[in-house]
Order: structure tokens, then C-alpha cells, then sequence
């Protein structure tokens, strides 16, 4: 009995088997092509703008189709869909890897990045919501902490399987894992299709006993949260994103040596991990909201840091850690702040709903960031990633303000 019930979909297994599975998806599918990006140009001949627009042509196409998921998640549970999502990636990924032109590359990577929404971290959050209802919080918590590895295991992973492997190579060993690593973790533990039991205990509680006003928002209330949480993490995504592709050419923009800024660089993915172990050990007693906005701040804090004294390496390291931290927390609270001001219901919609702008103008931002690099300098480009991370800090502040904790 012991055995059956730790081994059944939705049990104590279920956030060690997603944690895998997120750092296999965000490792496969996002981070390794940050590494394999320069092999890619290098072998097609073309412009480097032709092998990052592909990948941002997808990531448009994965904001156009997050509501989507999110319906498809609500409907058929977790199960189906993220099960059926890492086999499409896999495949996608093995399709990228016989792209012999441009058309086939933008098909597979088009492919790849639409898929991304039925397995990362939106589409787990959906699935921990499903399984542990409104107390899922400290289960998001504990599984951003095991996701936080991706880009600390995946970029020198590899990075070494490119000293074995071309390219193609790492993309099929990459289309493998999905298949075989990550479609029997997700069709063994995940929830199946859920019942609406949330809808249903909520339908009895309206009738036996009134339901606290505060408990979810609704109406303009709920509307307006929507608004602000929309905005800020899109201009998180903007800012996260171009941070994502440019650091490195940034942190060398302020006068640090490539080899100092890649060490800077590898400062977030511990800085990450630091921050949600902190949230996950003490922050069951702060509302989701305030964890939103005062971990907001200190991406601004962080950047002007870097705009304060960039060329110094122990200030630079200052930035990868105010900036490490607001990156780590931001991903919790993209679950449990909507799951706390809405609830559990039709969460997965819900997420949908919240990343598809966000989505759009994360694919925009390594082109646009670039442009403002060339053009305008590394000064008036950070000055434009301080003022958009300020100004969701400011949201998620008003947000927090106006909803009683």
C-alpha cells in the first residue's frame, strides 16, 4: 500500500518527476540553443539574424497558442497534454536537427517553440494546481528550486557534448530525452483529467456557507489584476530575455574580460537556486504579492549596480546576484500570486491567458535589445532594461496594495 500510493499520478512523486522533466525541457529546449546558436550560423553561412529569428518566430507562435494550452490543460488534465508535449518536442527536436535550409530550419524551430507551453513551467504550475488545489504554493516553491538547475547542468553539458558531437548530434541526443525521459515521467505521475472537484467544493461552500469576499477576485477587481500582472511579467520577459542572449556582450560592454563576464554569468544559476530555497524555507508567512514586488526591486537594484561600477568584476558580481535572485523568485511567483488573486479554478487557462503577451514580446526582445546595443550603447540600453524592471516593479507594488493580504 505504501508503494502504490507513493507511485500513483498526482503523489509524493510528482514534483521530483517534473522537476526532471523541467530541467530536460528548459535545458533541451531553450538553453542548449543559446550554445549550439554560433555552430548553427556557422554551418548554414548564413547571418546570425536568420538563426535567432527563427527561434524568435517560434516564440511568437508559442504566445499565440498559450491560451490554447492552457483550455487544453483545463479540459483533459495535465496528463495528456504535457505527455503529448514532450513527445512533440522530442520529434521537433529531431526534425531541427535535419533542417538543410532556411525554410526547414524556421518549420522546425516554429514546431519546437510552440510546443514550449505544454511543457514548461506554466503547464507543471497548472499541474501541481490540479493535484493540490489552493495549497499548491509550497509545491511550486520546491519545484522552481529543482528547475533552477537547467542552465547550471545544461549549458556546460553541452558545451562538453560539442566536443563529441556536432550540433545536429546534440539537437537528436536532446530529441531522445524528451521521448524517452521525459513522456513516461509525465504519463506516470501527472494528474489525469480533472473533474472540476475544485468547481464542485466551491458550488456546496456558496451553498452551505458564504465564501469570504477577499478569498478570489472577480469582476473589474479580478480585471484589473489581470492588467497589471500581464504588464509586469512582460516587461520581466523582455528584460529576463534580452539578459538571456546579450549578458555576456553586455558585462564585456562595461570593460570586463570574457572570461570574468562568463564567470559573472554563471553567477545566476546559483543566484537563482539561493533565492527560492530562501522563499520555500521562509516565506510561507509573506502573501505571494509582496514576495512579487519587493523581488521585482531588486532587478532594477541589480542593474543599476552594473550601470554604477560594471567594469568592476566584484560589482558585476553584485548585479548577478540582486539580478539572479529577482530572476529566481519571479519564476515562483508567476504561479502563486494568480493561483492566490484567482484560484484554482481553470487555473491553466488562466496562464495562458497571462503568458501569451508576454510570450510575444519575449521573442521580440533579443532583436530589439540588440538594435539598442548597436545603436544607442550599453549605457542607454541598460537604462532601458532599469526602466521596464522598474516599472513592473511599480505594478506588481500597486497590485500588492490594492489586495489585502
Amino acid at each position: 500500500m505504501p508503494s502504490s500510493h507513493l507511485f500513483r499520478p498526482g503523489g509524493p512523486l510528482l514534483i521530483p518527476a517534473l522537476g526532471v522533466t523541467q530541467i530536460f525541457g528548459y535545458g533541451a529546449l531553450y538553453y542548449a540553443f543559446t550554445v549550439l546558436a554560433p555552430r548553427i550560423t556557422a554551418e548554414f553561412g548564413w547571418a546570425p539574424e536568420w538563426t535567432f529569428g527563427g527561434f524568435a518566430v517560434g516564440l511568437l507562435l508559442g504566445g499565440a497558442v498559450a491560451p490554447v494550452t492552457g483550455s487544453l490543460i483545463d479540459r483533459y488534465g495535465t496528463r495528456l497534454v504535457m505527455t503529448l508535449g514532450s513527445g512533440l518536442a522530442g520529434f521537433s527536436l529531431l526534425a531541427l536537427a535535419e533542417a538543410r535550409g532556411l525554410a526547414s530550419y524556421i518549420a522546425a524551430m516554429v514546431a519546437l517553440q510552440a510546443v514550449t507551453t505544454a511543457v514548461f513551467y506554466d503547464a507543471a504550475f497548472a499541474a501541481l494546481t490540479q493535484a493540490r488545489g489552493s495549497g499548491a504554493r509550497r509545491a511550486i516553491s520546491q519545484l522552481t528550486l529543482i528547475g533552477g538547475f537547467a542552465s547550471t547542468l545544461f549549458w556546460p553539458l553541452t558545451s562538453a557534448l560539442l566536443g563529441l558531437l556536432d550540433w545536429r548530434g546534440v539537437y537528436r541526443l536532446y530529441g531522445l530525452s524528451q521521448i524517452l525521459v521525459c513522456v513516461p515521467l509525465h504519463l506516470a505521475f501527472l494528474p489525469g483529467r480533472v473533474r472540476r472537484p475544485v468547481s464542485a467544493e466551491a458550488a456546496v461552500q456558496a451553498v452551505t456557507e458564504p465564501v469570504p469576499e477577499v478569498a478570489y477576485l472577480a469582476g473589474a477587481s479580478r480585471r484589473r489584476a489581470f492588467l497589471l500582472l500581464a504588464l509586469a511579467f512582460s516587461l520581466q520577459g523582455f528584460v529576463v530575455s534580452a539578459m538571456a542572449v546579450h549578458m555576456l556582450t553586455l558585462l564585456r560592454g562595461f570593460g570586463l574580460a570574457a572570461s570574468v563576464a562568463v564567470g559573472i554569468g554563471a553567477m545566476l544559476g546559483p543566484s537563482q537556486v539561493a533565492g527560492r530555497l530562501v522563499e520555500m524555507l521562509f516565506g510561507r508567512a509573506v502573501p505571494p504579492v509582496t514576495t512579487a514586488w519587493v523581488s521585482a526591486c531588486l532587478m532594477p537594484i541589480g542593474l543599476l549596480l552594473l550601470l554604477a561600477g560594471g567594469a568592476l568584476p566584484l560589482v558585476a558580481g553584485a548585479f548577478a546576484l540582486a539580478f539572479g535572485i529577482s530572476m529566481g523568485l519571479s519564476s515562483i511567483v508567476r504561479g502563486t500570486v494568480p493561483l492566490q488573486l484567482f484560484g484554482p479554478v481553470g487555473f491553466g487557462a488562466m496562464m495562458g491567458r497571462l503568458s501569451a503577451p508576454g510570450l510575444v514580446i519575449k521573442a521580440a526582445a533579443p532583436l530589439v535589445f540588440a538594435v539598442a546595443l548597436e545603436r544607442g550603447g550599453v549605457v542607454l540600453s541598460t537604462l532601458v532594461l532599469v526602466g521596464f524592471s522598474a516599472l513592473a516593479a511599480v505594478a506588481l507594488f500597486v497590485l500588492a496594495r490594492s489586495r489585502p493580504a
